[in-house]
């Protein structure tokens, strides 16, 4: 593929022609339907002039581009190896059809494969699409689960809050068993819930429960605040229990100030991977650690391959969406062609690793042990460190 940042327009000319196959001939290759956010009648006017300047490229239309361009790499490589697919391409912001119109297509009835870059409020379609029509769909983006239940086939790759907050509690329990567990949050409905997580976890270990001090903060909180809950002489474990990045930052910059004072580790939540503040000199001294299961150090053959290129005709770096694009589309692209419509019973086959591993379980309803959907279970724990960051798990 050769999709230049200066040649857009080419890629979006073209991307109407995935969609005009016949689809009265009888397939003779795996079909697979990739979903993303395109914005192509954002960009585009009625006679397909675009709409902004030739330098002008919207910051909205990036990530589903860029995980389109990802996975058009991926598609590229596969064909090298003389792999033969068949795939569609759907901009799920069309304005001439809705998600559910582009999920009713006739080609859709011998697809045997989705790969959705969804929203939240896409994730019960696509869910219930791949129930309707007994394939896998795969939710590359969202953790959430949309509420499915006894769907076999859709699949969470990014994890749920459930399993964030397992993990988080894990990670706790296996290398700071010992120490003081005091968790900061602001009030609210998803800070409510991440306690439940917690406490519910804490009710099934079968290790020696944490010892868990929940402690409720204003926006506006001083260190002062947070010296109160800490001991200069017992190293801390200090969590944010909010998913609000803006606090988490300032709880991390405020601990920063005062942490070679309290000794203590802060863990935090999936949205601080967001965060590039934490290479800044304030939080220096502080140990930072959050989730992702997601992590690429970039430093493998393929990863430098795809950086070389985009660097090369694009003058620009690759973002971790276009890593994901190429990741989930040859991985799961690789397991349709091993095992063809067997593939729902093969999606934790972990081969074919790309840059990251995945641990797809099954999620069960834990009343009456039915299966509700599957789940990526992997983490990856990060460690920010005076402005560095590494993985430790």
């Amino acid at each position: 593929m050769k999709i230049l940042f200066s040649l857009v327009l080419a890629c979006f000319a073209c991307m109407p022609a995935l969609h005009a196959q016949d689809s009265t001939v009888v397939p003779t290759k795996p079909r697979i339907a990739i979903f993303a956010p395109l914005y192509l009648d954002s960009a585009f006017d009625a006679t397909n002039e675009y709409r902004y300047a030739k330098t002008v490229f919207p910051k909205f239309i990036n990530p589903g581009l860029e995980f389109y361009e990802g996975a058009q790499l991926a598609l590229d490589s596969l064909a090298k190896e003389g792999s033969a697919l068949e795939v569609f391409v759907y901009d799920t912001r069309s304005a001439k059809e809705s998600l559910e119109d582009q999920l009713n297509k006739p080609e859709l009835a011998d697809v045997k494969l989705i790969i959705a870059h969804c929203s939240s409020n896409e994730v019960r379609q696509f869910a219930e699409a791949a129930l309707k029509r007994n394939i896998p769909v795969i939710n590359t983006t969202i953790p959430n689960d949309g509420g499915v239940s006894g769907n076999p086939y859709f699949i969470v790759l990014n994890p749920t809050l459930r399993t964030q907050c397992e993990g988080i509690y894990k990670y706790i329990q296996k290398y700071y068993a010992t120490r003081q567990v005091v968790v900061f949050r602001k009030k609210g409905v998803i800070e409510d819930q991440i306690r439940t997580l917690f406490d519910d976890y804490a009710k099934t270990t079968a290790s020696v429960p944490l010892k868990l001090k929940y402690v409720d903060l204003i926006d506006s909180f001083t260190v002062n605040q947070l010296k109160a809950q800490l001991d200069s002489n017992r190293n801390t474990v200090c969590v944010a229990g909010t998913l609000d990045a803006a606090f988490g930052r300032r709880l991390a910059q405020q601990l920063a100030s005062i942490s070679k004072s309290y000794p203590m580790t802060l863990m935090g939540m999936p949205t601080w991977d967001g965060i590039r503040d934490f290479t800044r000199p304030e939080f220096n001294g502080l140990e930072i650690i959050y989730a992702n299961p997601f992590y690429n150090p970039k430093s493998d053959k393929i990863s430098q391959d795809i950086t070389a290129f985009f660097n090369n005709t694009m003058y620009a770096r690759p973002s971790d969406m276009v890593f994901r694009g190429y990741e989930v589309t040859w991985k799961f692209a690789k397991l349709l062609m091993q095992y063809g419509n067997d593939l729902d019973s093969n999606l934790g086959d972990k081969a074919n690793k790309v840059f990251t591993d995945f641990d797809i379980q099954p999620v069960l309803e834990r009343n009456t042990m039915t299966l509700q959907y599957f789940e990526n279970k992997k983490l990856y724990f990060l460690k920010w460190q005076d402005g560095l960051i590494k993985g430790v798990n």
